[in-house]
């Protein structure tokens, strides 16, 4: 008697060599390789986050004026919605710092969802030929990378390197940057605690023509408080290196 063939259904289960199974799929490459797709754990309300959004190497400088203005219209619109709390932000050349305050791990993935749709859409208009011919295509390299900040001394290294970052890419030794004491392009002028400043009740003067990014102050202790007990933090810091 003739065996006959397998169903159609049953040939796929036979013959499909995909699914999901331990290393399949395309492997990431460049800059995509470099933030981890595993779930994110739960916030502790009580600890702020210190995030890095990486942009595609063809957007180019984000360390110009068009391109930071983008980003700051994308700051008022996150205040707005008041999802998150931005309560610092550095964009340096090919990437953006950001320390922020959520309730919970939906309001992070949501806040910061708007803030990337916001900020594509207000650097393809920047980089556009005009209004009605914009630049199109992702903006961003990949998903957000998170540190959690837990502890006195953590909350300290991380105001330091987000607030003093363009001394480690040695960006404030451009022509444009000389004159500035704090970086122009981080919401370091927001700083109320460097130590440069102590004993001094005025803020550091705006000068003309500069439009300071938008944060919002604290609310959680380890960035109100909590990181004086590590030490102060100078203008003059250079970080050397990322932490955990």
């Amino acid at each position: 008697m003739a065996t006959s063939r397998p169903k159609r259904h049953v040939q796929r289960e036979i013959f499909w060599h995909g699914g999901k199974r331990r290393g399949a799929g395309r492997k990431p490459k460049g800059t995509r390789a470099r933030t981890t797709h595993q779930r994110r754990k739960e916030l502790n309300t009580q600890h702020p986050l210190h995030i890095v959004l990486r942009v595609r190497p063809e957007i180019g400088n984000l360390r110009r004026p068009a391109l930071y203005q983008a980003i700051r219209d994308s700051s008022i619109v996150a205040a707005i919605r008041g999802r998150i709390r931005i309560i610092h932000i550095s964009v340096q050349a090919t990437h953006i710092h950001m320390l922020v305050e959520a309730e919970n791990k939906l309001a992070l993935a949501r806040g910061m969802q708007g803030f990337q749709i916001s900020a594509a859409r207000n650097i393809h208009t920047a980089l556009g030929a005009d209004k009605l011919h914009r630049r199109r295509g992702p903006v961003f390299a990949d998903r957000f990378h998170v540190v959690v900040i837990s502890s006195p001394t953590q909350a300290r290294n991380v105001l330091s390197y987000v607030l003093s970052n363009w001394r480690k890419h040695r960006e404030d030794r451009t022509k444009q940057s000389r004159a500035w004491l704090i970086d122009p392009f981080s919401s370091a002028i927001a700083f109320p605690d460097w130590q440069e400043r102590e004993g001094h009740d005025c803020m550091w003067k705006i000068p003309a023509g500069h439009d300071p990014l938008v944060v919002y102050r604290p609310r959680t202790w380890l960035l109100k408080k909590g990181w004086k007990l590590a030490g102060p933090i100078s203008v003059h810091d250079v970080p050397s290196r990322p932490f955990s």
